[in-house]
């Protein structure tokens, strides 16, 4: 069956085609003969109860500096699509969460990935703390006492803020570094929200595995290594991709998961484990699944749409 299919995201004339997911979801859903729109989320349109969007036909092609063109802008209803890809990157913020709000009024009529309610209420590094167990130790707050408490307890940390993405404003403070008045000073006039403090994991400087489970079981998986002078391991961030395998603490991460996963309609999620400690959840554009091909592994693009066939049907 072709379906008629919108995908939400980011400037499509911004994106890196060799690292990004959206990408390769349209890319094999152009390869399976579905009919592709694009929009981003300021085109969409509530009207008297009834989601609409100013969308484009959308074609794509392999080619980095040439790998879109867009037909003439229309505006229609979101019930004329069989299924919307919602891909644009955070900040999760009000603006992200009304997108949701839209998007839950034609989903499943219209099949929306992720499910937009669902998208809403698993930030990712606030679903992540459903299972303290399988974390290292984690504080989520904005209270300076209780993170003074939690370095004094566990040395070394590491902060960020509880809605960034991609590695921004991600730091290791150690023990006795100098700089932590200053850096809490500067978070608390930077971010309204909390922040997420952790214990910090050594192995990163191994690396940190982003895992691709696909209606909540295992599908993939890249070993991201953070560049000699850097903390962080994103691609984005200068993080080398490597194949890599699962340790059996990594399938039991999975194997806990994933029917959370599944009952909650997250069907395309990236989870990050750093020495066999679970990090984050991303369930809002994670990526991962181009890398995970070019070094040899699965296809996951042609699983994610095998498994929306048989969610939405034909």
């Amino acid at each position: 069956m072709k379906y008629r299919v919108a995908v939400q995201m980011d400037p499509i004339e911004r994106i890196n085609i060799r690292g990004d997911s959206t990408f390769a979801l349209l890319l094999e859903a152009q390869a399976r003969g579905h009919e592709l729109a694009y929009f981003t989320p300021e085109r969409l349109i509530l009207r008297d109860g009834d989601v609409f969007a100013r969308t484009n036909p959308l074609s794509v092609r392999d080619e980095p500096g040439n790998h879109f063109t867009l037909g003439e802008e229309r505006r229609e209803p979101l019930s004329a699509y069989d299924v919307i890809l919602m891909r644009q990157d955070p900040p999760f913020d009000l603006a992200y969460i009304t997108a949701t709000h839209l998007l839950e009024r034609v989903h499943p009529r219209t099949f929306v990935v992720n499910d937009p309610a669902h998208v809403r209420n698993a930030p990712e590094k606030v679903f992540v703390t459903e299972f303290p167990d399988l974390m290292p130790p984690t504080l989520v707050t904005r209270d300076r006492a209780e993170i003074q408490a939690f370095r004094a307890e566990h040395g070394d940390i590491v902060m960020k803020p509880l809605y960034g993405h991609g590695g921004g404003a991600v730091f290791r403070v150690t023990r006795d570094d100098l700089n932590f008045g200053s850096l809490y000073d500067m978070f608390s006039v930077t971010y309204r929200e909390p922040w997420v403090i952790q214990r910090f994991l050594p192995a990163v400087a191994k690396g940190d595995k982003r895992i691709i489970l696909v209606d909540g079981v295992f599908a993939g998986a890249v070993n991201r290594v953070p560049a000699a002078d850097d903390l962080r391991s994103n691609m984005v961030r200068g993080g080398a991709a490597q194949a890599t395998e699962l340790t059996p603490r990594e399938r039991e991460i999975c194997e806990r998961i994933g029917p959370a996963l599944r009952v909650r309609g997250l069907l395309f999620v990236g989870i990050d484990v750093i020495d066999g400690c679970l990090t984050e959840i991303n369930v809002t554009s994670p990526t991962g699944i181009r890398a995970i091909k070019n070094l040899g592994g699965p296809d996951i693009a042609a699983l994610i749409w095998d498994t929306i066939a048989k969610k939405r049907g034909g």
